[in-house]
């Protein structure tokens, strides 16, 4: 049973690191940003790419999976082994339709905990927009959250679709200072 979730998994993974790694290479190959927010546009639509392939792809895979154990298992482990970005600031976090986070590659303390009433420095309900976002079938989200290897919160530009056919939506993003 291990090897029938660790195989489609793995696969998975290679073929969202791969796009990853082409949309990193294209990005930078002979093209000089003029102005920083030529950078934030294309780190922007890196986040939406490895969103929207990893949500079709987890989709399929948890469909495979026998019960709710196994799927949360699977999608924990995938969110767990993806960073992204040349500082490794890139990564995945999951929600349910509640706003309990079920997945963080970053911050495994939030993992369980509904974030219903979380409110960033600006006052903004963070995981209530991001769940707005994905009932729309995906969009982008502006607000603040702590960064990996930095203190305090930062300026974030997160991205998020709902997982199809589970109750659950992920999100990745770009941090914008």
């Amino acid at each position: 049973m291990r090897n029938r979730i660790r195989f489609p998994l793995a696969a998975g993974l290679l073929v969202l690191i791969l796009l990853l790694a082409g949309l990193a290479a294209e990005a930078k190959a002979g093209h000089k940003p003029e102005r920083p927010s030529e950078d934030l546009a294309c780190a922007a639509q890196v986040a939406r790419a490895a969103v929207h392939t990893a949500a079709a792809g987890l989709s399929g895979l948890l469909k495979t999976l026998p019960d709710e154990a196994a799927r949360l298992s699977a999608l924990r482990a995938f969110v767990d082994a993806v960073r992204f970005y040349s500082d490794k600031t890139g990564y995945f976090y999951a929600y349910d339709s509640r706003c309990v986070n079920v997945a963080h590659a970053t911050q495994k303390d939030l993992v369980g905990k509904n974030l219903y009433d979380h409110r960033d420095r600006a006052g903004k309900y963070v995981i209530r927009e991001l769940l707005a976002a994905a009932k729309q079938g995906g969009g982008f989200v502006e607000f603040f959250w702590e960064k990996p290897g930095a203190t305090g919160t930062h300026k974030k530009l997160g991205y998020v679709e709902p997982i199809p056919g589970t109750d659950w939506f992920i999100g990745a993003g770009v941090y914008m200072e």
